[in-house]
């Protein structure tokens, strides 16, 4: 194995390491903003993944782009499913007013 493989592996698995760490200190007050800046992330890594698609680099570059691409649309739409279903918790149920039509304190 040679030693520009070694350190890449070193790399990742500390990165990996770190990452869980990090994430599994957050409180979960914090993970709605938290998957929305990972969206943000995922988007640049999409535009990113187009241009690869695109480049004419020839046939491998292109579908290597093209599984990117996918993976990258797949993150976003999953991430803002998880958001939207994470900011539904903490909309407030209906009033008895509100249920029966009937005018709530704030619409007065």
């Amino acid at each position: 194995m040679s030693e520009t493989i070694l350190i890449q592996l070193f790399v990742f698995l500390l990165a990996g390491y770190v990452g869980l760490q990090t994430i599994s200190r957050i409180p979960p007050l914090l993970h709605t903003p938290l998957m929305a800046a990972t969206n943000a992330i995922s988007g640049i890594s999409l535009v990113a993944s187009l241009v690869l698609a695109g480049s004419g680099d020839g046939l491998i570059a292109a579908i290597l782009g093209a599984v990117a691409v996918a993976c990258a649309t797949a993150n976003i739409v999953g991430g803002f499913l998880i958001t939207d279903r994470m900011l539904a918790m903490f909309r407030r149920a209906p009033s008895k007013d509100e249920e029966e039509g009937g005018a709530s304190a704030a619409d007065v």
